[in-house]
């Protein structure tokens, strides 16, 4: 049987099951079969290796996950692409294929009934380009036993979250994934290897994830409010940009800036310049001023 991940074969599928796409699924199938290989070579995937994908589309990537992996989980939220898996991965009995929300999904109880055996449980994913953050988030917060992702995202939100202090890219989601992974850029993707074409580029992401979170905090709530805070206008300093996180921000913008000063933080910087453990002395420093109350938390 020919791969699914060429631009004739998919066509073919598509019309054989008259698939037509939906624009607010963000669905864009990969017809490209050696960015896939490369990286599945990337991800060194084994007969031990458990595999969650996120976003199957018709199977092209699953397809090439089940030849490598003991097992391969995937979630389609579409259920007019159910009966097309059902067709297009029915050689590969090591295939489930689960039609279900991801943000939904109870990953952490299909890690415990369908990977047993598997030596580590890995995602790999090409993922809807509106919904790539809270999709990651929603993976990395639970902390489940998953040890490595990689994943297919939009150009400008893989720069976000590999990006660096005193870049343009960096924000609170490169703090978000700092604290719970190391991340690294494996490869750019140009938009011509998927069907259809989205309007931008792609980029593909490793990310290890940490045994434990880069910086200890008791209350990740708090301690990432703090990070968006300080992002909430790029171009004001962290002082202006927490004086409108807190309650009553202006009448205590005194207090602010002692807390800022205590943790070692020049109140005039912006929050781009700041390093995660930067954040991780306001956010200790922050329970020396129990007045300053949070106007919203996560």
């Amino acid at each position: 049987m020919k791969d699914i991940a060429t631009a004739g074969r998919t066509k073919q599928i598509l019309d054989k099951h008259g698939f037509k796409f939906k624009k607010s699924l963000g669905q864009n199938f990969l017809v490209d079969l050696n960015v896939i290989r490369e990286v599945l070579d990337k991800a060194y995937i084994s007969d031990k290796t458990g595999v969650i994908e996120v976003g199957p589309g018709i199977g092209s990537l699953t397809e090439q996950l089940a030849k490598r992996a003991q097992k391969v989980v995937a979630f389609e939220i579409d259920q007019r692409l159910i009966p097309v898996l059902d067709d297009t991965l029915s050689p590969y009995s090591n295939v489930k294929v689960i039609n279900e929300d991801i943000l939904k999904a109870d990953i952490e109880a299909v890690i415990q009934t369908e990977f047993d055996g598997c030596e580590e449980v890995i995602v790999v994913a090409n993922l809807p380009y509106y919904i790539t953050t809270p999709i990651l988030m929603h993976f990395l917060e639970r902390n489940l036993s998953i040890s490595r992702y990689y994943v297919m995202m939009q150009k400008e939100v893989g720069e976000r979250i590999s990006a660096r202090p005193n870049s343009k890219a960096y924000g609170s989601l490169s703090i978000a994934i700092d604290y719970f992974t190391e991340a690294k850029v494996i490869r750019n993707v140009p938009k011509g290897v998927f069907m259809p074409p989205p309007n931008v580029d792609s980029i593909i992401v490793e990310m290890t994830a940490r045994v434990r979170p880069k910086v200890a905090v008791d209350d990740e709530g708090v301690f990432f409010a703090l990070t968006r805070g300080a992002f909430a206008q790029r171009r004001k300093t962290i002082l202006n940009n927490y004086s409108m996180l807190f309650e009553e921000g202006k009448e205590n913008k005194g207090r602010i800036e002692a807390m800022l000063k205590q943790a070692g933080v020049d109140p005039k910087r912006r929050g781009e310049s700041l390093a995660i453990e930067d954040f991780a002395r306001i956010y200790e420093s922050l329970k020396s001023y129990p007045e300053l109350k949070l106007a919203h938390k996560a």
